[in-house]
């Protein structure tokens, strides 16, 4: 099947690593151009050196800087304009599932990780939405299961999650038929240095029978299973998707609607 996507320019947040890391890599498989944003320059030049090894210098850009400070955008979108003349396809994917096991975490903390989850999406989509707007783009937000169904995640992240669903379909209505909005939510995802992984290193008995319980595939999801969502929902291929909630958690979530 061909996605479409030669030469497509697409900015990715939280890029340097895990699902990020794997979203940037499957645009590159389709021959797409890719900006990767993330906090961590040494991550990120780590991240570059890996994908631009393979797919060559000239299809991949990099920016460390936190993509909730509106500060920071008037010069990673004046260098994708000098570079590359516009943007196609936005990715907010910044988000951190770890915080406190409180009902209520305090304001202080909740604030911190609503930061996180929620408003470097809104951020990401303010900045970049001119451009797709003119280039009749794709803006598409990770999301998570525990945004649209109360699975025992912390309240904080879990709401800042429903938040972003809600973002999405909102801004989806609204900007149809100029640019589609979709929204991924993932389930239980692993990789090195995620927050599976120090959860494994904690209590790996106690990990391995909370997926073989809730999750009726029986393990953890890959980033580049994400990744294949996202490349399609981006895609001509899903040229009549917009305002939908993609989840891909292996059968974990159990809601009807």
């Amino acid at each position: 099947m061909n996605l479409n996507l030669d030469n497509k320019r697409v900015l990715i947040t939280g890029a340097s690593r895990g699902i990020g890391l794997s979203i940037a890599e499957g645009f590159l498989m389709e021959n797409a151009r890719v900006v990767l944003l993330a906090r961590t320059h040494a991550a990120l030049l780590e991240a570059a050196e890996r994908l631009t090894g393979k797919y060559g210098q000239d299809r991949v850009l990099i920016f460390s800087a936190d993509c909730a400070d509106a500060s920071n955008w008037p010069d990673v979108l004046g260098r994708i304009n000098a570079d590359w003349g516009g943007l196609d396809i936005a990715i907010a994917n910044v988000g951190n599932g770890r915080s406190l096991t409180d009902a209520l975490p305090d304001s202080e903390h909740f604030n911190k990780v609503w930061r996180t989850n929620f408003m470097t999406a809104e951020g990401t989509a303010r900045a970049t939405l001119p451009l797709l707007i003119n280039s009749g783009g794709c803006l598409l937000f990770i999301s998570s299961i525990a945004g649209i169904e109360a699975i025992g995640a912390p309240t904080d992240y879990s709401v800042a999650k429903t938040a972003i669903v809600s973002l999405s379909k909102q801004l989806a209505r609204k900007l149809a038929p100029r640019v589609r909005v979709n929204c991924i939510a993932p389930g239980n995802v692993y990789f090195s240095g995620g927050s599976w992984d120090a959860k494994i290193k904690e209590d790996p008995k106690r990990v391995d029978a909370l997926i073989n319980a809730t999750v009726p595939m029986g393990r953890f999801g890959t980033p580049e299973e994400i990744a294949d969502a996202v490349v399609f929902l981006c895609s001509d291929r899903a040229s009549f998707i917009t305002g939908a909630c993609l989840v891909v958690d292996g059968g974990q979530t159990v809601s009807l609607f």
